[in-house]
C-alpha cells in the first residue's frame, strides 16, 4: 500500500487537543439549554458566533497574525461559516428545543460516522477502511450505552427536531472536509475568526429580523451561558478544532463527537456528585475500544482488516 494512501494516525498531541475539545462542547449543551430560558433560538446562535469572532480579531491584533485576502480566503470562510456555525449551531439549538439532551448528543455523535464517511469519498490518505468503519461503530454504539439506550425510546425520523440534529452532524462532517481543502497554510486562530466572521454577517441580521431586540437584559444565569458558548465553545473551541484538523484529518475530526455526550455524564459526576452508572462505565469503554480501533492501536485479526 502507497504511504500516501494511509489514514490519518492521530497523534498524542491529536488526542489531548480532541479531549479538551470534547471537554468544551460538551457544556455547549448545558449551556444551549440555559440560554433558550431566556433568549430565541437565532439570537443565542448571532451572540454566540458574534462574541467568538470579535475575541479572536482582538488576539489576532494583539498577536499580529498575518491574515489571507483574496477570493479563495473569503470563499473559505463564508462556507466554513455555513458548514461549521450558521447550519448546525441553528439546527442543534432549534432541536434542543423538541428532544432530550442525551438523544440530541447521540444524534451529534453521528458525526463521526459522516465525517469517516464524507473524507473518504473525498480524500486518498482517509480512504474507508474496514478498520475504521468497526472503530466508529464500536463509539456510537459506547455513546448509546453511555447516554442510557432508553434516550433512544422516542426516536422517530419523522420528528423534525431529530432530522435536524442528524443533518447538523452532516454538515459538521463536510465542514471537515471543506477545511481541509481550503484552509491549509492558515493558523487557527485565523481560520476561526473568519469563519465565524462570516456566520456573524448572516446570523446577525437575521437574528433582528426575525426575533428583534431582547425586551430585558437577560438573567445573570443566561448571560454566563452567552458567555460561555461565545468565548470558550466558540473561539477557544475553534482554534483546538483547526488544530485537531491538521493533526488529525478531516475523517478524524469526527471523532470529538464521540466523547461531546459523555463528558455530561462526567461532570454531572464532578460537579453535582451525580453517581455513574454502569452502563456510563461500559459506554466508555466502547468508546475507548472503538478509539483504539480506528487509530490503529488496537489492530483486528488480518483476514478482517484488509
Amino acid at each position: 500500500m502507497n504511504k500516501k494512501t494511509l489514514p490519518h494516525r492521530i497523534s498524542p498531541l491529536g488526542w489531548l487537543l480532541m479531549a479538551a475539545l470534547a471537554l468544551i462542547w460538551g457544556g455547549s449543551f448545558v449551556a444551549n439549554r440555559q440560554a433558550l430560558t431566556g433568549l430565541p433560538v437565532l439570537t443565542i446562535v448571532a451572540i454566540r458566533v458574534g462574541g467568538g469572532a470579535l475575541a479572536l480579531w482582538l488576539w489576532i491584533a494583539v498577536r499580529g497574525l498575518p491574515v489571507p485576502r483574496g477570493a479563495r480566503w473569503l470563499a473559505a470562510c463564508a462556507g466554513m461559516g455555513m458548514f461549521n456555525n450558521i447550519l448546525p449551531f441553528t439546527l442543534i439549538v432549534w432541536g434542543q428545543q423538541q428532544i432530550p439532551a442525551g438523544l440530541a448528543g447521540i444524534l451529534n455523535a453521528s458525526t463521526a460516522m459522516f465525517g469517516v464517511l464524507v473524507a473518504a469519498a473525498v480524500f486518498a490518505d482517509e480512504r474507508l477502511t474496514l478498520p475504521r468503519l468497526v472503530g466508529v461503530v464500536l463509539g456510537l454504539a459506547g455513546v448509546v450505552v453511555a447516554i442510557g439506550p432508553a434516550a433512544l425510546a422516542g426516536f422517530d425520523l419523522r420528528s423534525a427536531a431529530q432530522l435536524a440534529c442528524l443533518g447538523a452532524a452532516l454538515s459538521y462532517a463536510v465542514s471537515g472536509a471543506f477545511g481541509r481543502i481550503m484552509l491549509q497554510g492558515v493558523r487557527p486562530e485565523v481560520s476561526a475568526a473568519g469563519m465565524l466572521t462570516a456566520a456573524s454577517l448572516v446570523l446577525g441580521p437575521a437574528a433582528l429580523m426575525v426575533d428583534g431586540l431582547p425586551a430585558a437584559l437577560p438573567d445573570a444565569a443566561t448571560l454566563a451561558a452567552l458567555a460561555y458558548l461565545a468565548l470558550a465553545a466558540s473561539a477557544v473551541a475553534y482554534i483546538l478544532f483547526y488544530a485537531v484538523l491538521t493533526l488529525a484529518g478531516a475523517g478524524n475530526l469526527g471523532l470529538v463527537t464521540l466523547l461531546v455526550a459523555p463528558v455530561a455524564i462526567v461532570l454531572g459526576a464532578l460537579l453535582f456528585g451525580e453517581r455513574l452508572s454502569a452502563g456510563a462505565l461500559a459506554g466508555f469503554g466502547l468508546i475507548a475500544l472503538g478509539l483504539a480501533v480506528l487509530d490503529g492501536r488496537l489492530p483486528l485479526p488480518k483476514r478482517f482488516s484488509a
